[in-house]
């Protein structure tokens, strides 16, 4: 609007709501509008009329309001829950009022009596400047990077403001002397970096915060008696309390703390001595990559800007040698493993790690900054557009390529926030589903998801080809090898001289080995038209290992894989053919022996991975279901059936894996794709044996059969060493008991044996092995009981004779297979029996009784064992099951076989604290995270001493680390943290 027409509206020109520019657009506005009509409805009519009155004067205002109110449950809560506040905002000057909030802040933080009462200031500091801010992100009055300096100002000051607060208290109780009581941060000694975004000024809007906390042990103001180390780790843990604990007004930011080095060893605070040596000794390419951005906020800054100075040598080298540049090469490698070779899409499309996504702008910036700032410190910069303008005016990179690049990192930028708007939660995946995608698309501001994919798809295709530019002419890329007789082997020096080119460090191993392919006698090379497609392939090949993470360790795992291959012509072709992929079978085949096995006994399941959906979206169960009808459609016999369904099973098993090890997939998103999988399987199965088995003994008039999944597949968190926890459920006439097939059987015996088929057509060996590993321990009196149970017998041992430990395992039942009405008379029996009132204290001693006896027999001590270890996965499915049979009585809406969603009931329903269900879920998704990839990779129990690198740099990254030393700090304190929730619920309220 005008400045005119501003005026006649009586909105001060200045407000923020006279500045709205821009808004969404609804998908649904009618539901839209209701929305935000009972809000207005609930309010008192000042408010009410206020309120009403700014929507009919902006128009903005309420397309924003009402958008908000259809795509964003976060924004709408903070909107609805404090109406005077909201008006605050929308009636003030943004720029000013966000620099008064930030100074009441610290002023009121620092007056603060008590820690509750600082706690309580920074969560509502926080809860305004999070609408400000999102409000002027919607409505167009600030650019993004404002955006992101404003949610960097917050940060810097809330870790400022309770350090000081930290450490006032610290000087009333005599621990500190400082020379100035009303600033005791100046020369205290301790020093808060921080790193990444928050260094740079380029916080999202949910963003962790990663702090490294140095002190100096020489020039500290500590009083003489207390020792540094401890009151400094102290600190830590109370600046990290008072910034992450929930309480009902939520939280700060949260606080990763595990950017320090070696964090698995080392406590929370570091002495600068310690860090110093350990980065001289012991640093590593991406901590010097992680220090670029490094920034002392908060402590002893001036002590901080003399630690970075110190740090310099170690982050700028002066020296452009071949070493560093290896190590480039390798963090670029690591890159394209873990995303796989992904194509760039929409839906479900990860606008930061994805191909042509935020993270690659900032390692295109970064890894120059890297190579030539030691010779150029003018390219010593943190934030990433600065960086690329700096690279653009040192002529590093080309103008077009940084308008290129600026534009498109503030426009991901800007989808990254809208996406973590909706649920403050720190996403950056856009949705899977077309009709989400559509209305996340009017919620940024589009007419429509046509509109917001063409300008996503050109930014993304911009920034993975300047990407791919990155390391144009690299050999390690882009060579073939050289017109030579590689069949000499290591006698041939040119061979020699390129193969050390391409990056083998024992390039005299690697000349041998190959001469040993073509010369050696292979089973899969006595065909010679194989032979001569490996021949042709063959260049392709050395230069896809090389581009592995360890390239002579994947010349010898593939050697490993030729030996156990019976057949591979079609394989060399397919692989010839899409070289991008050859890295990625050498990724499998060195951490992942399971899949290598598979490849190498079927080497027709790769085709798999050359069909263009393998890096889209995960098939749906109806997909699934398409997929494997087609594969058995044409089934000749029985046998042929049987053994299509393994081959289906171990194809899809490949490439769930495939994806695991790529980062293409998440935990949640295997874990409920292995179990489609097998759902779909039982489901097939279940009739082609009900079919067969009829043939030969008949049927009983109204008889019912039903499998109940447990377990893991019940609760579709399944793994690729999952086996299928089943129960067959029955039912018939009992007035005619006899099947009326030339063989009759009787009631109890018919069954009986059908399940036995069952479990055949599951266990049979076969030329292409085992479908799936069936265990029916859950059955009612385990192995004693009989192999089927009849419904009614089933829910009378349920209501009158089952252990707790029995109720546990039914909350994860799920009826798999069965007629609609036969399923739902199931699935009500375990209702009733779940929601039935219970002594919860009685329950607790239960499941705590049955926790420390498992922990007897399984042992508890091994971190990495992470389903029995204390504060493991055990410990949060126990609680999830406790939580369920304690309080489903009186709220029954806590029941859900998935451990993640009860949690989440929990939380919602007020049962479990928030920051215990914090604790709780992030725990259960870094476990299921780190069991996905142990289950793929490793047979026996993990041993990080004997592990591969491979492995453990998968791990790393499957757990959000930089390294496994941070990822086996992050596991040990999770789980410490989880066994003190269960502890708390399940053991210090029973005594």
């Amino acid at each position: 609007m005008t400045l005119r027409e501003t005026r006649d509206a009586n909105v001060h020109p200045a407000s923020l709501t006279a500045r709205f520019i821009a808004g969404p657009h609804l998908s649904d506005s009618d539901k839209a509008t209701q929305r935000l009509s009972d809000w207005l409805s609930d309010l008192a009519t000042d408010q009410a009329t206020e309120f009403e009155g700014l929507f009919a004067r902006v128009p903005f205002a309420r397309q924003i309001f009402a958008g908000v109110a259809e795509a964003s449950p976060y924004l709408f809560e903070l909107i609805r829950s404090d109406a005077a506040r909201t008006l605050r905002v929308l009636q003030s000057e943004p720029d000013r009022h966000f620099t008064e909030l930030i100074e009441q802040t610290r002023h009121d933080v620092w007056g603060a009596s008590n820690e509750a009462q600082a706690m309580q200031v920074l969560r509502r500091a926080k809860a305004e400047a999070s609408l400000l801010i999102a409000l002027s992100d919607i409505g167009g009055v600030w650019p993004v990077m404002r955006v992101t300096a404003a949610l960097t100002d917050l940060a810097v000051t809330s870790v400022q403001s309770a350090l000081h607060f930290l450490l006032r208290q610290e000087t009333t109780r005599g621990r500190m002397l400082p020379a100035n009581p009303d600033r005791p941060e100046e020369g205290s000694g301790l020093i808060v970096l921080a790193m990444g975004k928050m260094g740079a000024g380029e916080l999202n809007f949910s963003s962790d915060i990663d702090l490294i906390v140095f002190y100096d042990a020489e020039a500290s103001s500590l009083a003489p008696d207390i020792e540094p180390q401890p009151f400094f780790v102290r600190i830590a843990q109370g600046l990290s309390r008072m910034l992450q604990q929930r309480s009902g007004e939520g939280y700060v930011f949260r606080v990763d703390l595990r950017l320090r080095p070696d964090p698995a060893s080392t406590p929370l605070a570091i002495s600068t001595a310690s860090a110093l040596h350990y980065y001289e000794r012991d640093g590593r390419t991406w901590e010097r990559a992680a220090m670029i951005k490094a920034r002392a906020c908060a402590g002893d800054l001036r002590a901080g800007e003399a630690l970075i100075a110190e740090l310099s040598p170690f982050v700028w080298r002066k020296h452009l040698d071949f070493a560093a540049l290896s190590d480039v090469h390798d963090m670029k490698r690591q890159m394209q493993t873990y995303r796989g070779q992904s194509e760039i899409a929409v839906e479900g499309h990860n606008v930061k790690i994805g191909r042509g996504g935020i993270r690659e702008i900032e390692f295109f910036a970064q890894t120059q900054q890297l190579i030539t700032g030691g010779r150029h410190p003018e390219l010593r910069v943190r934030p990433t557009l600065e960086a690329l303008d700096r690279l653009a005016s040192s002529d590093w990179i080309t103008f077009q390529a940084r308008d290129q690049l600026a534009a498109a990192y503030e426009f991901l930028r800007r989808v990254e926030h809208r996406l973590q708007m909706v649920a403050d939660e720190q996403t950056h995946v856009l949705p899977e589903d077309p009709q989400a995608i559509e209305q996340f698309a009017r919620f940024f501001g589009y007419e429509s998801r046509a509109a917001f994919a063409e300008d996503l798809l050109r930014h993304l295709t911009i920034v993975q080809g300047h990407y791919a530019k990155l390391f144009e002419g690299d050999p390690a890329g882009s060579a073939r090898l050289p017109e030579v007789d590689y069949t000499a082997g290591p006698d041939e020096p040119r061979l020699i001289a390129h193969l050390t080119t391409l990056g083998f460090k024992k390039p005299v191993a690697v000349a041998a080995t190959v001469r040993q392919w073509l010369d050696g006698d292979y089973r899969v090379f006595r065909v010679e038209a194989t032979r001569t497609s490996f021949v042709e392939f063959l260049p392709s090949l050395i230069n896809g290992l090389a581009n592995a993470e360890d390239p002579d360790n994947a010349i010898v795992v593939f050697d490993r894989f030729l030996q156990a291959l019976q057949r591979g012509g079609r394989l060399f072709v397919l692989l010839s053919q899409n070289r991008d992929l050859v890295a990625l079978v050498a990724l499998m085949l060195g951490a992942a022996p399971r899949l290598g096995d598979m490849l190498a006994r079927q080497p027709q399941i790769m085709d798999g991975l050359i069909d263009p959906r393998f890096f889209g979206a995960m098939p749906d169960r109806r997909e699934l279901s398409a997929r494997l009808a087609s594969t058995l459609e044409d089934a000749a016999s029985y046998e042929e059936f049987l053994d299509r369904l393994r081959l289906f099973g171990q194809e899809s098993l490949f490439l769930i894996g495939a994806r695991i090890l790529s980062g293409t997939v998440s935990a949640q998103q295997a874990g409920t794709a292995f179990a489609d999988v097998a759902e779909g399987i039982v489901h097939t199965v279940h009739g082609l044996v009900t079919e067969q088995f009829a043939t030969q003994y008949g049927r009983i008039r109204g008889q019912e059969t039903a499998i109940l999944a447990m377990g893991r597949l019940g609760s579709r968190e399944m793994t690729a060493a999952s086996d299928l926890d089943l129960i067959l459920l029955y039912d018939f006439d009992p007035e005619l008991p006899d099947s009326d097939g030339a063989k009759s059987l009787h009631g109890a015996q018919y069954f009986a044996r059908f399940t036995q088929r069952l479990i055949s057509a599951f266990t049979t060996r076969t030329n292409y092995g085992v479908l799936y590993d069936i265990d029916m321990r859950l059955r009612p009196s385990g192995r004693a009981g009989p192999v089927a149970s009849h419904v009614d017998a089933f829910a009378d041992y349920q209501d009158k004779e089952a252990w707790t430990w029995e109720h546990m395992a039914l909350t994860r039942a799920r009826v798999i297979s069965a007629s609609p009405e036969f399923g739902n008379r199931i699935e009500s029996v375990i209702r009733q029996v779940l929601t039935r009132p219970r002594d919860a204290q009685g329950v607790a001693i239960d499941v705590a009784d049955m926790r420390r006896a498992i922990a007897l027999e399984k042992g508890e001590d091994d971190v990495w064992d992470l389903k029995y270890v204390a504060g493991g996965l055990v410990d949060i499915d126990f609680i999830a099951q406790y939580l369920q049979l304690a309080h489903a009585a009186d709220k029954p809406e806590i029941l859900d076989v998935n451990t993640l969603h009860v949690l989440d009931n929990a939380a919602r329903l007020g049962i479990l604290p928030a920051a215990s269900v914090e604790i709780l879920r992030s725990a259960a998704l870094l476990y299921h995270d780190l069991t996905q990839i142990l289950r793929l990779c490793v047979n026996e129990r993990f041993n990080p001493e004997t592990a591969g690198q491979d492995l453990l740099q998968i791990m790393a990254r499957a757990g959000d680390a930089p390294d496994f030393s941070s990822l086996q700090a992050r596991v040990k304190e999770t789980q410490a943290d989880v066994r003190r929730v269960f502890k708390a619920l399940l053991e210090e309220s029973t005594t």
